[in-house]
């Protein structure tokens, strides 16, 4: 588990950076926190140290889903807050995820469906900035944050 203060929404984009280095074919980053605490801030960072920045990265709150093409693999970027049901996310693409990497904002909307062996990014409004903390979960993760963070 690593947890890191972010004092503006220039961290957090330079976090979601870091973690785009990271970002393997197959993977899930599950994006935690209450609204306005950082979760879309942070996937634009990834998406634009993936793609460029000048990729606009709309939030995905009424499309639900946004697809890019990203070097090597496709990536999504899911907003499941306003799913009814767990069993919704199949009609998003979800099935597809694995073929590439997918970014997930209100994870806990998937229920069961959510990944075992994903990235639990928790933010937090934390005075005037925020605080975030990773927790891998699954294999190869840990080891991976441990080449950024050491």
């Amino acid at each position: 588990m690593q947890i890191l203060e972010l004092a503006s929404d220039t961290d957090t984009r330079a976090l979601g950076g870091r973690l785009a280095a990271l970002l393997r074919r197959g993977d899930v980053v599950a994006l935690h926190g209450d609204l306005g605490a950082g979760k879309t801030t942070l996937a634009r960072g990834l998406i634009q140290s993936l793609l460029g920045s000048e990729v606009e990265v709309p939030s995905p709150t009424y499309t639900l889903v946004q697809m890019y093409d990203g070097p090597g693999f496709p990536l999504w970027h899911f907003d499941l807050y306003r799913l009814d049901e767990p069993g919704d996310v199949q009609e998003l693409g979800w099935d597809e995820t694995p073929e590439g990497a997918a970014l997930i904002e209100w994870p806990e909307r998937a229920g069961r469906l959510l990944p075992q062996v994903r990235l639990d990014v928790f933010l937090e409004i934390s005075g005037e900035g925020r605080c975030a903390r990773l927790e891998p979960r699954g294999e190869g993760w840990q080891e991976r944050l441990d080449e950024l963070f050491v």
